[in-house]
């Protein structure tokens, strides 16, 4: 009887089920219950060799049984990192030492505040909250040029909270502290009846401040009022400058028409076209940003402005004009009202003049700006000559609609650049909020600026567990406070943890380096090469993955893992492959559990996605739930190959060669593997003597009589072991009964009795 060949048969026609018995059996089931119920409790290296019952059970499922005593060896393994190429695991030659420590994670999760995708997800949302706020002014200055027209008493321009805001932040009010009584008050009374509500309010404002400052002047000693650093002094001082810095809300009452019943006039509008520009022009520059539609309104304002100015104080005198000239020609921001004066007043054919001679860094801007005006030494202009030409105040706009938005934008790059330097820093969440330049750029990322948190409230954020649905932060409702926990990495007690990914760090690792063997290992240089940007791409953009459809959508990401893992894309349908990941791995009726070819099982386990699709953080632990798997798979393979090995040392040849055959990329990794290498001599009569020769010379032959890549392909793998399995049977000396092997062949897969007398003529040089 060929034993051999038939027992690898029967064993082979059902792979899932061979191993399903294997696992079945008692002492098995037993240590991988211990295994799994005791791997995740594990938190160390220590603890893990410590543990030998879960200690030999792994060593055992990679193959390396005969070196479990060497702790001090494997410990070295343990520790390597594998990210980088020169770690101790890396530099073995022996694949199973890396892919040992690939299965644990004591050295792959990285504690951060942030992932280096979580902070260039922060940076982009910074800069397009920005963005929106430039154009949020625009668009809030059509509708407000739009719907006042539209108003016709001041109670409707109150209940229209967007227009009323609107003028209140214009004129450097704030909308939270104006009461109906007050600002209707304003609006309707007239700036130059001196009993009316808005003079007499300012000079009752005022009058009270300075009742306090007599009184305190009266009571005060002379000694008080003489030392600067008494209270009596200090209090005079604020008052005084609460005189002189009193709201001034007769630019609010000059700007509407209505009477003082808060209706209109028969033909009145509320604002006339000067006043809406005034005021939308103010609106413009109460904003701490300036937009591309704002920069083109307050061009246009300038341009109709300057067409009215007689004289040097026209401009002085408005602060609109002189704040764009300023930034027009690009000069500091402190730059005086007399500087101005002084420049545009110079009379450039003359060496002496104050435009030729002062300015330094900034000489030539000054005569450029007293060449782009004409006003006289005195700061008239002459008689019928404008303050600027139609050539002269074009150059002053495309100065302007240059560098209008110059110092926001720098302004915004050394935020950010001081964010991520600082966010190096950060060792907790204590230390990220007591940063105010880092809680300054996430606050207006996340629309949070305004809304007047306390550090507290944050740090209760920040720290709360999403899969918690009661979690503070969800308890909260609003989405902006849960996305700004997804940007960070804060654990409950505040300390740094490990980012939440679709693919822990490890995985993404192991999936990056499976994706380049699989592309190099029958390729060329440049084969690797491209395959190794191609994981760069995958590693980058897999921290980015929020989802399984954000995943399943992207073509490039799905078909990396798929080759990573084995598999051909052409040959995956999208749907059979979103019916893996939607099953329940825990359920061993699931869909992914029941599929025969058990790499979608650990391409489904690599992932962090829960049946709904939702990225879930992995339990604690050293092992992912795909290294759980492929340690208890090898496990199962491992004990089968061994029990069936004890009865027929061919059957175990065959088992492991079939097992080990992906990873063969050419003919030096059999030669360096004893048991592959015995399986190719028996398979092609290789004489045992050629053990012997040069290590080229074993390379040569076996390549002569054995295409690597074939091993590839199942069906030409099969028949390699098929052939393999007859004739060791045939050196071993086993009774040939052709019918029994008939008997045993299932599907094709079984040898014809003709073949394996073609094999024995073969093996005995007969004809």
């Amino acid at each position: 009887m060929v034993y051999t060949y038939i027992d690898y048969n029967l064993i082979t026609r059902d792979m899932k089920l061979s191993l399903q018995r294997t696992a079945d059996q008692a002492q098995v089931a037993r240590e991988t219950a211990y295994y799994k119920e005791n791997i995740g409790k594990v938190t160390s290296i220590d603890a893990f060799m410590d543990d030998y019952q879960l200690y030999s059970y792994a060593m055992k499922a990679h193959g390396l049984e005969d070196m479990t005593y060497a702790k001090a060896f494997m410990r070295k393994v343990l520790e390597s990192d594998l990210s980088d190429d020169t770690s101790y695991a890396n530099k073995l030659t022996d694949d199973r030492y890396r892919n040992f420590a690939m299965a644990f994670s004591f050295s792959q999760g990285t504690a951060v505040v942030q992932s280096s995708a979580q902070e260039e997800d922060v940076i982009g949302l910074y800069k397009q909250t920005m963005a929106d706020q430039e154009a949020a002014v625009g668009t809030d200055t059509a509708y407000f040029n739009a719907a006042m027209d539209k108003i016709t008493t001041v109670d409707q321009l109150w209940q229209n909270d967007k227009l009323k805001n609107y003028v209140l932040t214009a004129y450097g009010f704030d909308p939270k502290y104006m009461s109906y009584e007050h600002f209707k008050g304003i609006v309707t009374s007239d700036v130059n009846d001196s009993s009316s509500y808005v003079n007499t309010q300012a000079a009752s404002y005022k009058q009270g401040l300075q009742a306090r400052i007599d009184s305190i002047v009266s009571t005060a000693s002379a000694e008080d009022l003489a030392n600067s650093a008494s209270s009596a002094r200090k209090q005079i001082a604020q008052y005084q400058s609460a005189i002189n810095n009193a709201p001034d809300y007769t630019t609010l009452a000059a700007a509407f028409n209505f009477q003082t019943d808060g209706t209109l006039s028969a033909g009145d509008l509320p604002m006339t076209n000067d006043q809406k520009s005034t005021t939308s022009t103010s609106y413009i520059f109460a904003q701490p940003r300036t937009s591309s539609s704002a920069a083109l309104s307050t061009k246009s304002y300038y341009e109709s402005a300057m067409a009215n100015v007689t004289s040097i104080s026209g401009i002085k005198s408005n602060s609109t004009l002189f704040s764009y000239i300023v930034t027009a020609y690009g000069l500091p921001s402190g730059t005086l009202t007399t500087t101005f004066e002084n420049i545009v007043t110079s009379d450039l054919s003359d060496p002496n003049s104050y435009a030729n001679t002062q300015g330094g860094q900034y000489s030539a801007v000054y005569k450029k700006i007293a060449a782009d005006f004409n006003f006289q030494a005195d700061g008239t202009l002459v008689s019928g000559k404008a303050a600027q030409t139609t050539t002269q105040m074009a150059s002053t706009s495309a100065g302007w609609m240059a560098l209008y938005n110059d110092k926001q934008d720098a302004a915004d790059e050394t935020l950010i650049s001081s964010f991520q330097t600082l966010m190096q820093t950060v060792t907790d969440v204590d230390s990220f909020l007591a940063d105010t330049k880092i809680t300054s750029l996430v606050l207006k990322a996340f629309g949070l600026e305004n809304e007047g948190d306390t550090a507290r409230k944050l740090k209760k954020v920040l720290t709360s567990d999403l899969s918690d649905p009661k979690s503070y932060a969800n308890s909260l409702k609003d989405s902006r406070y849960t996305d700004l926990v997804k940007a960070f990495n804060f654990n409950a007690d505040g300390s740094l943890g490990t980012p939440t990914l679709a693919q822990s760090e490890s995985e993404i690792l192991l999936t990056a380096k499976s994706y380049v063997v699989a592309k190099s290992q029958f390729g060329t240089a440049d084969d690797k090469t491209k395959a190794t940007e191609e994981s760069k791409y995958y590693s980058s953009t897999m921290e980015k993955v929020e989802s399984l459809d954000d995943f399943l959508s992207n073509k490039r990401l799905v078909d990396f893992v798929l080759v990573a893992n084995g598999l051909d894309p052409d040959k995956v349908e999208p749907g059979y492959l979103r019916k893996m990941f939607e099953s329940d791995l825990d359920d061993p009726k699931n869909f992914v559990n029941t599929e025969p070819d058990t790499r979608y099982r650990e391409l489904v386990a690599s992932f962090n996605f829960n049946t709904e699709g939702q990225i879930v953080k992995p339990e604690e632990g050293i092992q992912t739930r795909r290294g759980l798997l492929e340690t208890q798979d090898l496990y199962y393979n491992q004990t089968l190959e061994e029990q069936e090995g004890e009865d027929n040392a061919g059957v175990r040849l065959a088992l492991y060669f079939r097992r080990m055959a992906g990873g063969i990329g050419n003919a030096y990794d059999i030669l360096a593997d004893s048991a592959l290498l015995q399986v190719i001599q028996t398979a092609f009569s290789i004489p045992e003597e050629m053990s012997s020769a040069d290590v080229d010379v074993q390379y040569a032959y076996i390549n002569r009589v054995l295409d690597t890549q074939d091993l590839q392909d199942p069906a030409k793998l099969e028949k390699l072991l098929v052939r393999f399995a007859s004739l060791y049977d045939i050196d071993n000396n086993s009774d040939v009964s052709p019918a029994e092997i008939i008997m045993s062949g299932s599907g094709g897969t079984g040898i014809s009795a003709d073949t394996l007398l073609s094999l024995t003529q073969l093996r005995t040089g007969g004809a």
